[in-house]
């Protein structure tokens, strides 16, 4: 589980396939009342106090990104305490919850070097990728892969593979788009293949 804050009111989850499936949940549970989806959302709250001191005393709303073969990105943003809204009517720890689910077709991975993406990118022309944009934000480097990208394209195979060089990213693309800066907008990998590993 890995944590980022976005704003005051605001943070990020970043849970991989492996983490849910150490305890126990699908992305089918995530919209069920059941004990180990409480349990999971407790965890993240005690984590973001933690972590971040992110202190959770009301409402809530939790948006909830499912990744292809990466994992589940929550947002947690806490809600504005309304005059109707009495937590003396709730038990301490009493979180009101309001959950949205939706899919993200991309992947996007983050790296910590030039080199790292340098790296990749035989590895993803010998499975016939060549799309993917690239940015750079804070010192590292972003690799989005579109669903045009990813077509015919085993996402278990290539996930293994960008997990080699990087990591998912746990930032927002939007953020990235926003104040990161791109260095190539269209066909990343067959560019940086010609550029590196063709022959001259």
């Amino acid at each position: 589980m890995r944590l980022e804050r976005l704003a005051i009111d605001k943070f990020k989850v970043f849970l991989t396939f492996d983490d849910m499936e150490e305890r126990g949940i699908t992305k089918e549970d995530l919209w069920q009342d059941v004990p180990k989806v409480h349990d999971l959302f407790r965890d993240m709250m005690l984590e973001a106090d933690d972590e971040l001191g992110f202190k959770v005393d009301g409402p809530i709303a939790v948006e909830v990104f499912a990744m292809p073969a990466q994992g589940m990105v929550f947002i947690v943003t806490k809600g504005t305490q309304s005059d109707e809204y009495d937590t003396e009517d709730y038990e301490d720890g009493f979180i009101e919850m309001q959950l949205t689910l939706d899919e993200i077709d991309d992947i996007f991975y983050e790296f910590k070097s030039f080199e790292d993406v340098v790296g990749l990118i035989p590895r993803l022309n010998a499975i016939d990728m060549d799309g993917g944009e690239l940015y750079s934000y804070q010192d590292r480097f972003f690799l989005k892969l579109s669903d045009d990208d990813l077509e015919q394209i085993n996402e278990d195979a290539l996930v293994a593979i960008l997990s080699e060089f990087g990591s998912p990213a746990t930032i927002s693309f939007h953020r990235i788009a926003e104040y990161g800066k791109k260095l190539i907008e269209t066909n990343t990998i067959a560019y940086l293949f010609q550029t590196f590993y063709a022959p001259k």
